[in-house]
């Protein structure tokens, strides 16, 4: 768990690939989380004494695995905090789904976060909502699916899919209870660098089981 996949690394960010079931920052279970793994990472890299900082600016849930950009400085972290609440940041995701899903469509709610999910809501309640996506490959009953995520609510693609009769493959939260992986990967991650006059894009493929029906290629 704690060997880590980098796929870029300058002074001000550091863009990894997390692991499915891997925490991003420690919660009440104290399992080892991300940032700890790469803080560890860089402690032992460049022999820094005292804590080293390392800035949370996007989460995935836990199930979910993916591409996840940290920044090493407070200055790259207001930046891309920023990029992300004006949607610059282009984040997409791979996933598999059950049932006759239309080939391209938009979905728009309003949700609310709870304890444990959360619920579609209304606009007095609730966050607004929205994705776009695109049927890619379909066999048997289930749908291979890119997603555009435009705004990044708690459990949003989840719940968004779930709640249209379409849950996504091996979610026990929102799903069946078939003990499966959830198959939810985010692949593409694109955005300015946070200092540099340099637009970052990376693509990574999911590799497990589920994904090997689908012949697909970024």
């Amino acid at each position: 768990m704690n060997k880590l996949n980098i796929l870029y690394e300058d002074n001000h960010i550091i863009i990894v690939e997390k692991k499915p079931n891997v925490l991003c920052q420690s919660d009440y279970t104290k399992d080892l989380d991300l940032l700890t793994i790469i803080k560890n990472y860089l402690k032992e890299k460049y022999q820094k004494p005292g804590n080293v900082y390392l800035g949370l600016v996007h989460r995935l849930d836990r199930p979910v695995g993916g591409i996840m950009v940290f920044a090493k400085t407070s200055k790259a972290a207001s930046r891309l905090s920023k990029m992300i609440q004006e949607h610059q940041m282009i984040k997409e995701y791979l996933l598999v789904c059950e049932g006759k899903l239309a080939n391209h469509g938009i979905m728009e709610d309003y949700i609310l976060k709870t304890n444990e999910k959360s619920v579609i809501s209304n606009a007095k309640e609730g966050k607004y909502a929205k994705l776009e996506y695109w049927v890619l490959q379909r066999k048997d009953n289930l749908n291979l699916v890119k997603v555009n995520l435009i705004t990044g609510r708690h459990h949003q693609i989840r719940l968004q899919f779930a709640s249209r009769g379409y849950p996504l493959y091996g979610d026990q939260l929102y799903g069946k209870e078939n003990r499966q992986q959830i198959a939810l990967f985010a692949y593409h991650l694109q955005f300015k660098h946070p200092v540099k006059d340099e637009i970052m894009d990376f693509k990574l493929l999911p590799s497990n089981e589920i994904w090997s029906k689908f012949n697909y290629e970024a």
